[in-house]
């Protein structure tokens, strides 16, 4: 027995297969190390689902938060299957570390003390059996860096379809799995490992990220295009479409704008120089590109902001909103005016606004609109102590007075004529208030 055990360890050291050692360095227990290092590193890996993109302005400025994924680069580097790196944050421990390390730990030991980042190895669990009992007891042990540092040891040692059947069956390491291979970006691997599931809207999902990775618009645009035939859900398939069509759109744009801004032919792009290429950006940022470039086109133009909110059947909400901003940066004050207008089928017309007047005038007060231009429209706020509150802190003391007139307040108004500078119109304005016999206070 004891001959069997001098032969197994004799053939672990010498052998090409050694699993965990260090050019550097030669004792008895470097075979060790890996699996130590690997617990380590995994320690300081925050687990995030989210996979959203980072948005990007116009103006190349960020404007939320769209990638929170952590990087589990160096761990893959350190694990993959062509050779043995380190990536622990200590290379050498002194061997009094390993001075209670014991070659014949149960599944359960090992898992415990992978928990408490003490020394262990994985190597010695050959059989499919006992790597099944390993992989059980982590994921009874409830530790995600241990469950994905074994997934880690079985993903080397084990053949794929061998793998994946086990792992079918197995929904918690299975899901640790396909987090893990996403944020390692092993494509492939998960392909396969979905295609085995049968998953095959998250084969296509997954397929369709890889565009993240293509520079080239040309090529990105290509492979939109036969991402419509994918299997996706029909809102997915809605959105894919919505996506190419919107990168179509956006090339067309870019040369001609590029052309028009190189050959100076154009007042606004002389004026307003573009600080960033359009493409590859959010819809929401193009339509504010084409309405604070393009806002008079018509309609049939390919950067008409009419022609993109109809194309991408954009809500009225967003469109307002957005042109107003643009407008509002130019300071457009006729074409602000004209957004709000509308006429019924008597002629008369009146002002409306879909995103609320209380909205715009702060929009209008982000970009330095004039107090005239403000007043008129927090006039038009209907709610009396938004359009009160909105007045004062604006100093639109046509309004505040106005309101307080209508609302027969004789001490709020005459509190406010402390507020104006002496001898100005509005103070004159308020004294010829008050003077009036002919309106009844209530106060």
């Amino acid at each position: 027995m004891s001959r069997a055990r001098a032969d197994e360890e004799e053939y672990w050291h010498s052998s090409k297969f050694r699993a965990f050692t260090f050019d550097d360095e030669d004792d008895e227990l470097s075979q060790l190390k890996e699996s130590k290092r690997a617990v380590n590193s995994l320690r300081d890996i925050v687990d995030d689902d989210d996979d959203d993109l980072e948005r990007v302005s116009w103006s190349g400025e960020p404007v939320g938060r769209r990638n929170k994924l952590p990087s589990f680069q160096s761990l893959s580097d350190a694990l993959s299957d062509t050779g043995v790196k380190s990536y622990a944050p200590e290379l050498r421990r002194p061997k009094a570390d390993y001075k209670d390390y014991s070659s014949d730990w149960s599944p359960k030991d090992t898992v415990r003390r992978m928990q408490r980042g003490k020394v262990c190895s994985l190597e010695r669990f050959r059989s499919l059996q006992d790597k099944l009992v390993l992989l059980d007891e982590a994921v009874a042990g409830h530790d995600g860096n241990v469950i994905t540092a074994v997934l880690i040891f079985l993903k080397r040692t084990l053949r794929r379809e061998v793998l994946f059947r086990e792992l079918e069956v197995r929904q918690v390491a299975l899901c640790h799995l396909i987090h893990f291979l996403k944020e390692t970006g092993e494509q492939k691997l998960l392909l396969d490992l979905l295609r085995f599931l049968d998953r095959t809207e998250e084969v296509a999902l997954s397929q369709y990220r890889e565009h993240l990775n293509i520079q080239d618009v040309e090529k990105r645009r290509e492979f939109l295009k036969g991402c419509i035939g994918l299997p996706f859900s029909a809102e997915d398939t809605s959105h894919i479409q919505d996506h190419y069509t919107l990168l179509e759109r956006q090339i067309i744009i870019e040369a001609n704008d590029r052309h028009l801004e190189s050959a100076g032919q154009s007042e606004i792009f002389r004026k307003y120089p573009r600080k960033a290429s359009i493409l590859n950006m959010p819809l929401v940022t193009t339509l504010f590109y084409s309405c604070f470039y393009h806002y008079t086109e018509a309609e049939g133009t390919f950067s008409s902001p009419t022609n993109l909110k109809k194309t991408f059947k954009i809500p009225d909400k967003q469109y307002v909103l957005t042109a107003l901003a643009a407008r509002a940066k130019l300071r457009a004050w006729d074409d602000v005016d004209a957004l709000f207008t509308t006429k019924n089928w008597l002629g008369y017309t009146k002002k409306k606004a879909p995103i609320g007047f209380h909205r715009v005038v702060e929009i209008l007060q982000r970009n330095n609109a004039p107090v005239q231009v403000l007043q008129e429209y927090v006039r038009l706020v209907e709610d009396v102590e938004t359009r009160l509150n909105l007045a004062t802190k604006y100093k639109c003391h046509d309004v505040v007075i106005e309101t307080y007139r209508d609302l027969k307040d004789r001490i709020q108004l005459t509190a406010y004529k402390c507020k104006v500078e002496r001898g100005s119109a509005d103070e004159e304005k308020i004294n010829s208030i008050l003077n009036n016999m002919q309106i009844r206070w209530k106060n």
